[in-house]
């Protein structure tokens, strides 16, 4: 074999080697990638991530009765408290379910006007926003889930309660009813 075709041969092996480890090297960068975006992860605010896929279920944690501004009992619910900055933006996201009887109230540090979306909330909800004295400022129903639409209170607001859809109607929640909750855990 004469040199020439020597060097022609070892340059066509070089070629396959650097083929070869270019196509790894891709299918690895391929993997990571893949990798990366499969994870089912969403920043809820800026110092944590939650998993979708994780199961959330409800935890009872207090008692919540609606009275009619005459002080008259109209319907109860059990609910969990959303009282700090990692619960009230986590809410209600990702729960595929919940019953008549239970619901959400957040809790916020002070009153003010207040506003909420459904991004990633599967199931409709009955938002509900009362104000520091426990009386009821604004009533939004049958909210469209997975929406960024604006849920805002008409007036200012410490508490939010979320109920599932239909729930006021039902009882015949309105505006200027009153709640009253308490902490059972």
């Amino acid at each position: 074999m004469t040199k020439g075709k020597q060097k022609q041969k070892d340059r066509s092996k070089s070629k396959v080697y650097q083929l070869i480890v270019g196509v790894v090297i891709l299918a690895f960068i391929g993997l990571m990638l893949s990798d990366l975006f499969t994870k089912k992860k969403v920043s809820v605010n800026s110092n944590s991530l939650v998993n979708e896929s994780k199961v959330y279920e409800f935890m009872k944690e207090g008692e919540l009765t609606f009275q009619s501004k005459n002080g008259n009992y109209i319907s109860g619910l059990d609910i969990e408290f959303a009282d700090n900055d990692f619960e009230r933006g986590q809410g209600l996201m990702y729960r595929t379910e919940m019953k008549e009887n239970q619901g959400m109230l957040f809790i916020f540090p002070y009153e003010a006007r207040q506003s909420f979306f459904m991004k990633n909330t599967i199931i409709s909800l009955d938002m509900i926003f009362i104000n520091s004295d426990l009386e009821i400022v604004t009533i939004h129903k049958n909210t469209e889930p997975y929406t960024l639409d604006s849920y805002p209170s008409t007036s200012p607001a410490q508490y939010v309660l979320e109920t599932i859809a239909g729930y006021t109607d039902k009882f015949n929640i309105s505006e200027s009813d009153n709640v009253i909750f308490r902490k059972t855990n």
